[in-house]
Formats: structure tokens, C-alpha cells, sequence
């Protein structure tokens, strides 16, 4: 059995690739013929029904009284219906690969919320040091003083996905996590809430004309089976036993994925100067995972 630390890790790796391959999906579906509220809607119906399944085969049953619920869907509005939505809007203009880097400023948000809200007190230097040096990578990958990608509406639209990443990160670990609903059963209620948030916009979103492609629908079933419901879950175990910032360093990780994906099947850019940008990103995750924690930190096994 692995240990509480490395099966953390191993949680942020596949978190990391599936959440990364999220920008790849979205855009395939995006060129497929969906529109960003489409693709939304479906990729939260499809997580839903994930996690509802685990959660059935698990015996686990959905929270009962309403304060939860009060809680689940504020949480659902930050972490699943606007974010998803936003990235979708952003993509429209904006590479699967940028997406991914845009995202990964979500730990550096959640740094400010927590300092702000005084939840990350007492920060040692190194794990600053690791978030700057993360998002130092982010930029290397980017070369924002190459492209004017970072200025456009789009790219604006992805930073505030990732700022409401990071709102919903420390909202959840404040008033989610830690409760008697099982993971699965909370993180399925949330998804179920974020599909009926999404649903109602629904009569809002544009006809699809001619339907959408069949690399589309397959696309999306992708990004709302994996990169939704699965995803989703390991998002809920690692907040719960690690907390909202080094939960948001899975971010650091998505440019790597983003990038090589986008290289691989988008033909988007992959220089020597995006591979160095890689390494610098995982060091400064390193970094921001080689801290000392106290009693009320230590990590649960799984």
C-alpha cells in the first residue's frame, strides 16, 4: 500500500493528466461544432452521472440538509459552471496549450486568497520561492513577450478561470471538506448542482447548425467521463488532504500536458524553450511540496 505522501503525489499526476487534457478536449469539441455552454452542460451531466455511480457502488448517500447544499452549489458556481464555461469562451481565440498555461497561474490566485483570508500563515520561503518559480516556468512556456495572445479578451477570460479556480478551492476547503459526506457523494452533489446551474442557461446558448461532428461528441464524453467526473473526484480527495494551495499546484502541472498535447495533435508550438519552461514548472512543484507540516497538516492515508 502506498503512503499517505506518495499516493498524494500519485493523485496529482493523474489529476494533472487528465485535467490537462481537458484543454485538447475542449478545443477538438469547439472545432467539432459545440459551443462553450454545450460543452459545459454536457461535460457536468457526464461527471454527475460518474460519481453518482461510485458513490451508489459505494453506499455512500448525497447530503440531506440544506446548509450543505447552500454551500455546494456557491462551490459548484466557482470550481465547475463558470470556469468550465470560461474556458470554453476563451479557446475560441486562444491555444489548448496557452489555456493550459493560463491555468497554471490558479496556484499563485490561491496563494493571495489564502494570505488574504489568513489561511496560509507563517508561508516558508521555499514554498514561496517554488510558487514564483512555477510561475516562472508558465512564462517560459508562454513567451508572452512573443505573442500577443496574453493581451486579448480570450486570454483575459482563461485568467479569470483560473482566479475562480483558486476562489473555489479555498471556499470548499473552508466550508466542504472535512464533513461527514463521504468524497464521492459531496463531489457528485456538486457536479449535480453545477449541471443544474448550467442547465438554466441552456435556452441562452446558440443552434448548433448541421450538429455537431463525431470527434466532437467523443471529445466531450472524454472531458466529462475523465477530465470531468474522475478528475473532479481526485480534485476532492487531494483538497481534503492536502489543502487548496498545493491542490492548486496541480496547475503548474497542466502546462506540460497542455502543451505536449496540443504539439502532438494540434500542432501546436513545442520548442526547446517550451521544454525548459516544463522542467522549471516541475521544479518549483517540487519545491512547494517540500515543506514541514504541522499536526492539523499532516496528510490522511488513502
Amino acid at each position: 500500500m502506498l503512503s499517505g505522501s506518495r499516493t498524494a503525489l500519485l493523485r496529482m499526476a493523474v489529476l494533472a493528466l487528465l485535467w490537462g487534457s481537458g484543454f485538447l478536449w475542449i478545443k477538438v469539441a469547439l472545432n467539432g461544432g459545440l459551443s462553450p455552454l454545450h460543452i459545459t452542460v454536457i461535460r457536468c451531466a457526464l461527471g454527475t452521472a460518474v460519481l453518482l455511480a461510485l458513490a451508489f457502488a459505494a453506499r455512500q448517500r448525497l447530503p440531506r440538509d440544506l446548509a450543505t447544499w447552500g454551500h455546494l452549489i456557491v462551490a459548484a458556481f466557482f470550481c465547475n459552471a463558470l470556469p468550465f464555461f470560461l474556458f470554453g469562451i476563451g479557446e475560441q481565440t486562444v491555444d489548448s496549450s496557452v489555456a493550459g498555461v493560463l491555468n497554471a497561474t490558479t496556484p499563485l490566485w490561491s496563494l493571495l486568497i489564502g494570505l488574504a483570508l489568513g489561511t496560509e500563515r507563517g508561508l516558508r520561503p521555499p514554498r514561496l520561492a517554488g510558487l514564483l518559480l512555477g510561475f516562472a516556468g508558465t512564462l517560459l512556456i508562454f513567451a508572452p513577450w512573443q505573442r500577443s495572445g496574453l493581451s486579448s479578451w480570450g486570454a483575459l477570460v482563461l485568467l479569470g478561470a483560473a482566479a475562480s479556480y483558486a476562489v473555489a478551492f479555498a471556499y470548499m476547503a473552508r466550508h466542504l471538506t472535512g464533513r461527514d459526506t463521504a468524497p464521492l457523494a459531496l463531489s457528485g452533489a456538486q457536479l449535480l448542482a453545477a449541471t443544474g446551474l448550467t442547465t438554466l442557461a441552456l435556452p441562452t446558448a446558440p443552434a448548433v447548425s448541421g450538429g455537431p461532428t463525431l470527434s466532437a461528441v467523443t471529445a466531450v464524453v472524454i472531458l466529462g467521463v475523465l477530465g470531468t467526473g474522475v478528475t473532479f473526484h481526485l480534485n476532492y480527495r487531494l483538497l481534503d488532504d492536502e489543502g487548496p494551495t498545493t491542490t492548486a499546484t496541480v496547475g503548474y502541472l497542466l502546462p506540460v500536458v497542455s502543451v505536449t498535447l496540443g504539439a502532438l495533435f494540434l500542432g501546436e508550438e513545442l520548442s526547446a524553450r517550451v521544454l525548459a519552461g516544463m522542467v522549471v514548472v516541475l521544479i518549483g512543484v517540487g519545491m512547494t511540496r517540500g515543506r514541514e507540516r504541522g499536526p492539523a497538516e499532516r496528510v490522511q492515508t488513502a
